[in-house]
């Protein structure tokens, strides 16, 4: 809690000092790293900015560019190339989903008081300068950039037709997910908690999302963490790592 309130006192100091605060989300072995700025709205009226997938340095370097656009009154928009982040690399904005808001702008949501709040996404291109919607863009960085404008209804980093595990219980007589397992080898398990090993069964991962969104809530499970929960609409407990 002491930690949290130093960190709260940082965020306010640098905004009534420079306008905005920037955060980094640390990366995992699974999730990419991010940053994302506070302030931004509220002093410059200006959606609050966020992007991945890079060194904390640069992560911070970035926004703080952006930062520096805004308060000399440039509107970043979406579909706009912005060649002036990155040496070499394009960049755009996309618009966050408000869906995706809670998931990465903790400290914003804090200062805000609220999850209502305009936000961009800084999306950059590989070094041949396309974006990863596009053909062609580099698979080996295509993990490190989630899409916030278009992946709420299924935010998992894994291909929509990964297979996973689930139970026939849950296939067959409709029993809630109470128990998911993000394997240290990568594999997910959907479980009803009343399963026999004789009980396995495969389904694809969208499929099992559309089955139940509130699995979605789960995409941040790093390797080797669980969670449960004791009833459909109870909240999830995490564990492991």
């Amino acid at each position: 809690m002491e930690q949290e309130e130093a960190q709260e006192a940082v965020v306010i100091r640098n905004i009534e000092q420079f306008g905005l605060s920037v955060m980094l989300i640390d990366g995992t072995d699974y999730l990419p790293a991010c940053a994302y700025t506070v302030g931004l709205f509220e002093t410059f009226k200006h959606p609050e900015l966020i992007t991945f997938g890079l060194s904390a340095s640069t992560l911070h370097e970035v926004l703080n560019v952006g930062g520096e656009f805004v308060k000399k009154g440039r509107i970043l928009q979406p579909e706009t190339v912005y060649p002036e982040f990155f040496e070499g690399v394009e960049a755009t904005m996309v618009r966050v989903d408000p869906r995706n808001v809670p998931d990465y702008f903790g400290y914003a949501i804090w200062y805000h008081k609220t999850t209502r709040f305009p936000c961009l996404q800084l999306v950059w291109t590989d070094r041949k300068g396309r974006y990863p919607w596009e053909a062609g863009f580099d698979k080996h960085l295509r993990a490190l950039q989630p899409l916030l404008d278009r992946n709420a209804d299924f935010k998992f980093k894994e291909p929509r037709d990964l297979t996973v595990f689930t139970t026939r219980q849950h296939l067959d007589q409709h029993k809630p997910i109470l128990r998911v397992v993000h394997d240290r080898d990568g594999d997910w398990q959907f479980l009803t908690g009343d399963q026999r090993p004789e009980d396995g069964k495969v389904i694809r991962l969208d499929d099992m999302i559309g089955r139940d969104d509130s699995l979605n809530e789960l995409f941040s499970l790093d390797y080797g963490e669980w969670a449960e929960r004791t009833s459909r609409d109870a909240p999830w407990v995490r564990g492991g790592g």
